[in-house]
């Protein structure tokens, strides 16, 4: 069996908040920046940070996620990444044993060392208690050290590395600096393409990382073996499907749109914000994204919406995720208060909520089949319509997302990750 050897990192840190994405892309534009052919990965389910770190090493960013993906997959994306890469990055989400999986739980399994991101603005030896904690917490960890984050200078990181243990290896701190921070917003990071100097921040915080030999050394080979992940049937070959993709819809899984193309069909891009009219296609995508920072554009589209609505009087298949659902109700509000009228094919209005409305990782149990994915939303919607299910949540036995169908429209917060079930996938876009 054919084994690949590739220099492999996961960036965690002991909370969300410690800057992984911000040292992963510093980490990834280095490498980059000396010619370096840089593979990154996202631990579980998330679309912004993807957008900086594709950026950042000028390559596509696909989840890991042990439930959502599967460790087959997962270890098939490693195998191929690492036969063409001299770099693989793995970012982890949230704290490093959070989660079930956790990202220590994708290190362990892939045999990937950590390197903990510890924000130590306010702590000096305090920092060694932490990073033994995270070091020692899971003994088949695989721990490469860590690396102090937001330092105020020399004298502060060496306060630091006083407290470390001899086991722990310290890779050094990162400066607190303005222009290598990346903005954020109510549902993580800004949007890459958002961000007029993005390219000035990532080299910014690349040359933080270059001025640290330890941190700027690519880190020892890892070995991937590949994974038996069958091809899928191409159960839509010669279908059209438009997907909606702009500043108002953009959360879309790449894997989403592999398994698409697997399935044999042809995708084609449009934008609510901008087109007047559908393309020619047989079934239609609205991915979730930021329709509240865009009420008015949407709103006078009127082209778009008399479009979308003919689409459905067709019966053609429409599926629409988080942000996209929003923009098919009768109205929605922002947090201002300001509200637009949209497209109108779901009764009912969402509101904007200063906190967090929604989050979990979900799998939506439809008649197709079941298929995995997860919610993140700050808005409540008000609806007459009768479920036809409710996602089944990961943890715990709560009742997650309620699933809208409407003819041959299925609506929901669910972000679906299309390959946990490709065949079922398909049923949702065949006429």
């Amino acid at each position: 069996m054919p084994v690949h050897a590739c220099p492999a990192l996961l960036v965690a840190a002991p909370a969300s908040g410690q800057g992984k994405t911000t040292v992963t892309a510093a980490l990834a534009r280095h490498h980059r920046n000396q010619g370096r052919s840089v593979r990154v990965f996202k631990t579980g389910p998330d679309f912004l940070d993807p957008m900086i770190l594709q950026q950042a090493s000028g390559n596509p960013v696909y989840q890991l996620d042990l439930w959502m993906a599967g460790e087959d997959a997962c270890k098939q994306l490693l195998f191929e990444a690492a036969g063409k890469a001299d770099l693989i990055l793995i970012e982890g989400v949230m704290g490093l044993f959070d989660g079930d999986p956790s990202s220590a739980d994708l290190a362990c399994t892939f045999n990937v060392p950590v390197l903990a991101v510890i924000d130590a603005s306010a702590m000096a030896q305090t920092f060694g208690a932490l990073a033994r904690g995270l070091a020692s917490h899971r003994p088949d960890l695989p721990f490469a050290g860590v690396v102090a984050n937001r330092v105020t200078g020399p004298g502060h990181s060496a306060m630091l590395a006083e407290g470390l243990p001899p086991e722990v290896r310290y890779f050094g701190g990162l400066p607190r600096d303005q222009a290598a921070a990346l903005p954020d917003r109510h549902l993580g990071l800004v949007q890459a393409e958002e961000i007029a100097d993005l390219t000035a921040r990532l080299d910014a915080a690349a040359a933080a990382v270059a001025t640290r030999a330890d941190l700027a050394a690519l880190p020892q080979p890892v070995s991937f073996a590949p994974a038996a992940v069958p091809e899928p049937p191409r159960l839509l070959a010669g279908l059209r499907i438009g997907i909606a993709r702009d500043r108002a819809f953009s959360f879309i899984y790449p894997a989403n749109l592999d398994l698409l193309r697997s399935l044999g069909a042809e995708l084609v891009f449009f934008s609510p914000l901008a087109d007047d009219t559908l393309p020619q296609v047989d079934s239609v995508w609205l991915p979730g994204g930021y329709p509240e920072l865009h009420l008015n554009p949407l709103a006078d589209n009127t082209a778009m919406k008399l479009a979308l609505r003919a689409h459905h009087e067709q019966a053609k298949p429409l599926l629409a995720e988080c942000g996209g659902m929003l923009y098919l109700l009768e109205s929605l509000t922002d947090k201002e208060g300001n509200s637009a009228d949209m497209v109108g094919l779901l009764p009912g209005r969402a509101t904007m909520q200063d906190r967090l409305a929604g989050l979990g990782i979900q799998a939506a149990p439809l008649p197709e089949g079941e298929i995995r994915g997860h919610a993140f939303h700050h808005s409540k919607m008000e609806t007459p319509l009768t479920p036809v299910c409710r996602g089944r949540c990961q943890r715990g036995d709560r009742s997650g997302e309620a699933m809208y169908r409407r003819g041959r429209l299925l609506a929901s917060y669910l972000h679906l990750y299309f390959p946990s079930n490709p065949q079922a996938v398909a049923q949702l876009f065949l006429p």
